[in-house]
């Protein structure tokens, strides 16, 4: 477990370090390759609804945790790179869950907290990174989501802020490194969940009107991912290829070719 162990570190270095970690998300090992092979890329996030879409299911634990696994293992076979997965909600079992993803080499997970009552999901934290301790991994990162934004149900943008902060500060203190934060996009609500968690403590999804990156580092903001963004720019892509050979045209300009 030295090597797991080793490459979880260095994806702590590269979170807690002032430079913003992003990461450009993957669901197969062409993608991966493909990620990897772009200079400046230093880690691999995996994205559970673009693997599922890959396998034909919708997202939200509807694929099967042994699927699931075994895409997120040929994954990290295909790289050197640290690979951190997004295991939705840990499919029942955070602490099983993690425990088989570090048997893997990931060195990172996405649990995502689906506004359950805060004391399942902070022994929910607890229990994964029990499970990656226990594991011999304990610089495991663990981006612990809280849906406050995403759930908002009627709650006000203060109030969904207010719940944020609240939920982040108890799985930081449950043992999380970080909290994924998903939908905070103004600048105001940026600036008081690093105020709340400290920097490099909080994680972020790209989407349409998120914060430019240079601002993001800035703000102390640790990572920025992009969930399943990336497989909709590539299907986008695919999409483009077949209008234009449907109007008379070729493969578009600019197009290069895999290794």
């Amino acid at each position: 477990m030295t090597d797991t162990a080793a490459r979880a570190t260095h994806l702590l270095e590269l979170h807690r370090a002032p430079e913003l970690l992003t990461v450009v998300n993957v669901w197969d090992v062409v993608s991966t390759t493909v990620v990897a092979d772009v200079p400046g890329t230093r880690a691999i996030a995996t994205a559970s609804h673009s693997i599922a879409a890959m396998l034909g299911y919708e997202d939200g634990e509807n694929i099967p945790v042994d699927e699931m696994l075994a895409a997120v293992e040929r994954i990290v076979r295909a790289t050197d790179l640290p690979v951190t997965a997004d295991l939705e909600s840990g499919y029942g079992d955070p602490a099983g869950t993690v425990a088989r993803a570090v048997d893997l080499g990931v060195v990172g997970a996405n649990l995502e907290d689906g506004m359950r009552p805060l004391a399942d999901s902070v022994r929910a934290v607890e229990a994964a990174m029990g499970a990656a301790r226990d594991a011999g991994v304990p610089d495991f990162c663990l981006n612990a989501r809280t849906d406050a934004f995403v759930k908002a149900e009627g709650r006000s943008p203060q109030e969904c802020l207010d719940a944020a902060i609240e939920r982040g500060r108890a799985y930081l203190d449950a043992g999380a490194p970080l909290v994924f934060v998903p939908r905070a996009t103004e600048r105001a609500h940026v600036e008081a969940l690093v105020e709340a968690f400290g920097p490099q403590r909080l994680t972020l999804i790209g989407v349409p009107g998120t914060l430019p990156l240079a601002e993001l580092e800035q703000l102390g903001v640790a990572r920025v991912s992009y969930g399943p963004w990336s497989q909709r720019v590539a299907l986008t892509a695919l999409q483009q290829l077949v209008e234009g050979v449907h109007e008379g045209r070729g493969l578009p300009e600019g197009t290069r070719p895999l290794n």
